[in-house]
């Protein structure tokens, strides 16, 4: 890939601790929490918005709120945003685009879990109302599906991630590593 890959801003999707720890870990959590880490580190440093989203769920779930499994594994620096959500798509019912609008933010990059479900379903509405959206392949994860129906095979939770980017379609920008992504502050006009 030759074209430059550039955001204005970084949005962390779920990335809690019952899901990257203990026995409610993704498979791939090591390689993930290296890729968010990296991301977070070139994104401060450069200045731009970061925006960690929070899933809450529901009454005895592990990631129900108030609880250690729901806390943000990487803690926000002051001037960071958490986006609370109790649904797959982080703008749903949520103050985020206003905070991207706010920001100036165009193009972002997205990471966390799960690949098929809140990062998925983020992303989509992230392109849809215009935003470009930058997918870093070893920035999000998910787990194993189990079989299914009919006798289907279950698949491999790196397989079913990949399906998941792959679902995204043409318009979002997938790049191999984490460090692939640039974060530039945009120009106020």
């Amino acid at each position: 890939m030759d074209e430059v890959v550039t955001a204005d801003a970084l949005i962390v999707v779920d990335v809690q601790n019952a899901f990257v720890s203990g026995a409610e870990a993704v498979p791939a959590h090591a390689r993930l929490l290296a890729a968010v880490a990296t991301l977070l580190v070139n994104a401060r440093a450069s200045g731009v918005p970061v925006i960690f989203i929070q899933n809450d769920g529901p009454a005895g779930a592990v990631d129900e709120p108030h609880t250690s499994g729901w806390e943000l594994h990487f803690p926000p620096r002051p001037g960071e945003h958490v986006v609370r959500k109790e649904v797959d798509d982080g703008f749903d019912g949520t103050g985020l685009n206003d905070l991207l609008t706010a920001s100036g933010v165009r193009t972002m990059a997205i990471c966390g879990m799960l690949s098929e479900m809140c990062l998925a379903a983020t992303a989509r509405t992230a392109m849809a109302i215009g935003y470009g959206v930058i997918l870093p392949h070893d920035g999000h994860a998910t787990y194993d599906v189990p079989p299914g129906p009919g006798g289907s095979e279950g698949v491999q939770a790196h397989l079913a991630a990949r399906a998941a980017e792959w679902s995204l379609g043409d318009e979002v920008v997938i790049v191999p590593k984490a460090s692939d992504v640039s974060f530039a502050r945009r120009q106020a006009s």
